[in-house]
């Protein structure tokens, strides 16, 4: 099972996770989770870790139990601009920001973080297989983006989006090879590398 606290010296921690940071297409998706002191959940576990069944189950269960919980997306027009890695941080920063309740600590999956003013925070690599709150804003940034995604699908069906979610999938390079890039396409990536495949 999974840690439920990082220090017991803080009150409030918030675990903070991206999605769709990989993607040639769509938003990144940001979340941050706070979780009561006795939350338990056998099934929580890093969003990529379970399966999509699960995630809708367990996304249920976060959002019904959590103390707060927020979800924040970057656009990819943004992410042109400033790069992913910025983009993924302003999207935790936009999710930290509008919690209910200003967390003492915040729990980071990754290596790197822009400090948010006023929190302190820990950065804890594969922290969503570690920590509860961690894995719980996994599930919620990974969900919640997959529901856009899908949504986005039934006006660009070509990219495959429904099953894919905007990853560089061979259908989805395929189809921008053929039809090429929508509005919701990275332009940023280096998409031409991605096509330098063998498609037959």
């Amino acid at each position: 099972m999974l840690k439920p606290f990082f220090s017991t010296i803080y009150a409030l921690e918030a675990g903070a996770d991206e999605a769709g940071r990989g993607c040639l297409a769509g938003p990144v998706f940001a979340a941050a989770v706070i979780l009561p002191e006795h939350f338990i959940s056998n099934e929580l576990n890093d969003s990529k870790q379970v399966s999509e069944k699960q995630r809708n189950r367990l996304r249920q269960l976060i959002e019904d139990k959590a103390v707060a919980w927020q979800v924040a997306s970057v656009s990819a027009e943004e992410i042109d601009r400033i790069n992913i890695l910025n983009a993924s941080f302003m999207a935790m920063h936009m999710a930290i920001r509008d919690l209910k309740l200003v967390p003492e600590l915040l729990l980071i999956d990754g290596n790197r973080f822009t400090p948010y003013p006023g929190i302190n925070h820990r950065c804890f690599i594969k922290g969503d297989g570690i920590y509860m709150s961690v894995a719980a804003a996994s599930i919620l940034a990974k969900t919640h983006r997959d529901e856009f995604m899908k949504k986005l699908h039934t006006e660009f069906p070509e990219y495959g989006w429904d099953q894919n979610k905007g990853y560089g999938t061979l259908q989805h390079r395929r189809a921008i090879k053929e039809y090429g890039q929508t509005i919701w396409h990275r332009k940023s990536f280096k998409v031409k590398d991605q096509l330098r495949l063998d498609f037959d």
